[in-house]
Parts: C-alpha cells; sequence; structure tokens
C-alpha cells in the first residue's frame, strides 16, 4: 500500500476524529491541533498499521494525541463546558420555536454528558456518536470488551440520572 493510498482512507475518517478530539478537548481549535497532529502521526506509522479497522486505528491515535495533551497541560478533568451551538460547522434554519426546544435539550444534554468522567464520556461519543462496535472501542481505549460494555452501561446509567435531575 503506498503512503498517499492509506492517507487518502484515513481522509474519510476525518470527521470521526475531529469529533472525538472536540469532546475529548472540549475545544474546537484545540481539537483541530489534536486532528491535525494524530494525521501526521497516522500517516508517518502506516506502514505499522497491521490491518483490522483502519478507523479504529485512526481514532486511538487521536485519543492517545488528546490525552497526551491533556495530561501535559494539566486538564484531564476540565469542567469547561462545550458549546455546541457556537461552534457547530452546519447551520439550520428550524422555526423560532423549535429552535428554543432544540437549543435547550442539546444544553441539557450537553451539560450531562460533560458531567461525565473522561472515560464514560469517551465510550458513549465513540459507541453512540460514532457508531463504533464494543471490539472497535476496546481496541481504541486499550481495555477488554468486558470493560467497554460495562462503562458504556455506568455511562448510560449517569446520563439518565443526570438528565432526570435536570428535568
Amino acid at each position: 500500500m503506498t503512503e498517499r493510498g492509506g492517507a487518502d482512507r484515513l481522509v474519510s475518517h476525518l470527521d470521526a476524529a475531529y469529533n472525538l478530539a472536540r469532546w475529548l478537548m472540549r475545544d474546537e481549535f484545540e481539537a483541530e491541533d489534536m486532528v491535525q497532529e494524530a494525521y501526521i502521526r497516522a500517516i508517518r506509522h502506516h506502514g505499522g498499521f497491521r490491518g483490522g479497522d483502519e478507523k479504529a486505528w485512526l481514532l486511538a491515535i487521536v485519543r492517545n494525541q488528546c490525552y497526551d495533551r491533556l495530561r501535559q497541560k494539566g486538564a484531564l478533568l476540565r469542567t469547561e463546558e462545550f458549546d455546541e451551538i457556537h461552534h457547530s460547522a452546519q447551520q439550520q434554519s428550524p422555526t423560532p420555536e423549535s429552535a428554543l426546544l432544540i437549543a435547550e435539550r442539546s444544553q441539557i444534554l450537553r451539560r450531562a454528558l460533560e458531567e461525565l468522567p473522561a472515560e464514560y464520556r469517551e465510550v458513549l461519543v465513540l459507541r453512540e456518536l460514532e457508531q463504533l462496535s464494543y471490539r472497535d472501542i476496546a481496541q481504541i481505549a486499550g481495555i477488554p470488551i468486558g470493560t467497554v460494555m460495562s462503562r458504556i452501561n455506568r455511562a448510560r446509567q449517569r446520563l439518565q440520572q443526570s438528565l432526570a435531575g435536570y428535568l
């Protein structure tokens, strides 16, 4: 496989890489930097890719890049909120009433998700937003599949409790 061919295939996972980085870094610009650095690392080391799911391999690099940066900054437990509406690249034009309801629900869900510990937030993003399998999540996070399943279960329970508290 040529280096160019591998890079072209990796580009198809750019949205997933950015989405994970954004939720882990909680900052749009930091997320962009992390994705860029992860892609550089992935392209350099693509020859070491041993097959399997290329998306999971790339997301593991993104995840590790983010956690490395957070550790460097001493910010692994940051609680700063991410404003999805402000940072969203997509523009929608719903009615004013539905826009208000969507914004309110999004804000509640975002707050509840932000309150989760990083290891729970991470598995929910990978499972629910990126639709990855338990096996892929285990590979990305470097944990057993049973741990992935229990973290997702605990994350969903905590998210449900938080949402009930908001409502």
